[in-house]
């Protein structure tokens, strides 16, 4: 009789009190010890009430229902194909929706569903698949953020494909303690790509121009991402350079002049096919032998050769001596410069230009960790020469 009641009230009642009511209508059929006839007429209730012409009746009937396990399926299935608005608040949050529900509300391609989707805990890697694949970029940007969600890999290199322009979006999954470091190095890729067609556009470079500054980037990004890679991840990252047609000498050698000779090692493996542990022998040997001949199984050019092998000898060297910081030797560059340059000029080609860019962006390199070292010591020489004596503590004085 009640609900009856209720129902001939909300037939005239203003908007926002049939909301309310409806709302606590939905709480006493959760919450409330309603005998079976009772409760069977606050559902009918309800679900008249999906007919409401008001969204905020609609609304409201969501916000109640979305969390509970206990609200009627028929309701959830119908509010999640409700208005993007009002559908968003049970796509978000509802465990009575199925990985199909979710997958086919999202391929109507509305961003405000999609987003809610994307931020589901605990998401499902189905979903997640499928949002990656259909979704735009406000809803990529919120699977990224999801630290819930679980993304295969193949999903996350399908995101950077489709959207890896969107620096919101790189931010993100920059942001994931999971991102993969084949990830890390396409999204480095992309921005590289973005900033070239960038200065490109602006007539600030000429594209030839562009393209190596953009390449060296790119290639700069994928060395110091190396150093934190190793073993299986080393090998995955070499072999999405290889696919991409990124794994070339001339990154190869930056590796190696970097002190990365985990990823030289992993390179050399993957294009030679030997095993990893050989390469690794092959590579340590002073005496370097054996490394023509996996040199030339690797397919590299043989004009570089004297370029690898004296950077190799450089590296044993100075790990000998204790170097093993991960950035661009200068010491390296020049010991291999040196070598080089005392090559025939037919062989020594293109060789001894890519290893002066690399002599110089060395030397720029050092300059700024030594320019910000003594800038930072003098503000340091600032603050004690101008510091208040009240900060400054005396002798056998307790501090106040």
């Amino acid at each position: 009789m009640i609900v009856s009641r209720f129902l001939l009230w909300a037939r005239s009642a203003p908007p926002g009190h049939r909301a309310e009511a409806t709302a606590a209508l939905a709480n006493a059929f959760l919450y409330s010890d309603l005998s079976p006839e009772d409760r069977e007429e606050a559902r009918t209730a309800l679900t008249a009430m999906l007919d409401d012409s008001s969204t905020l009746v609609r609304r409201a009937m969501a916000e109640a229902l979305a969390s509970s396990t206990a609200a009627p399926r028929h309701l959830i299935v119908a509010l999640a194909n409700d208005a993007a608005e009002i559908a968003a608040i049970v796509l978000g949050r509802s465990p009575l929706l199925a990985d199909c529900d979710l997958v086919d509300a999202a391929a109507l391609g509305e961003e405000r569903v999609q987003c809610a989707i994307a931020g589901r805990p605990g998401l499902s890697r189905a979903v997640s698949a499928a949002v990656a694949e259909i979704g735009g970029p406000a809803a990529l940007v919120a699977l990224a953020s999801n630290r819930e969600a679980d993304i295969p890999a193949f999903s996350l290199s399908r995101m950077i494909e489709r959207h890896g322009g969107e620096g919101a979006l790189r931010e993100a999954l920059l942001a994931r303690p999971d991102l993969p470091v084949d990830i890390a190095q396409a999204i480095a890729a992309a921005l590289a790509e973005s900033l070239g067609r960038f200065v490109t556009d602006c007539g600030w470079l000429s594209p030839e121009r562009s393209g190596r500054v953009t390449r060296e980037a790119r290639e700069r990004a994928t060395v110091a991402l190396s150093g934190e890679a190793e073993g299986e991840d080393a090998s995955r990252l070499v072999g999405h350079l290889r696919r991409s047609g990124q794994l070339t000498p001339a990154l190869m050698l930056r590796a190696i002049l970097s002190r990365s000779i985990g990823f030289a090692e992993a390179a050399f493996a993957e294009l030679s096919g030997l095993a990893p542990g050989r390469v690794v022998a092959i590579l340590k040997d002073e005496r370097g032998s054996a490394f023509r001949s996996l040199y030339a199984r690797a397919g590299m050019p043989q004009t570089l050769r004297p370029a690898f092998e004296a950077a190799l000898a450089a590296h044993r060297e100075l790990r000998a001596k204790g170097r093993s910081d991960a950035s661009l030797s200068r010491r390296m560059v020049e010991r291999t410069l040196a070598f080089c340059e005392a090559l025939p000029a037919e062989e020594a080609g293109k060789l001894v230009a890519l290893l002066r860019r690399f002599e110089a962006e060395a030397a720029r390199e050092e300059a700024r960790r030594v320019a910000s070292n003594l800038a930072d010591r003098a503000a340091l020489a600032l603050v004690l020469e101008y510091a208040p004596a009240a900060f400054v503590e005396e002798p056998g004085r307790e501090a106040a």
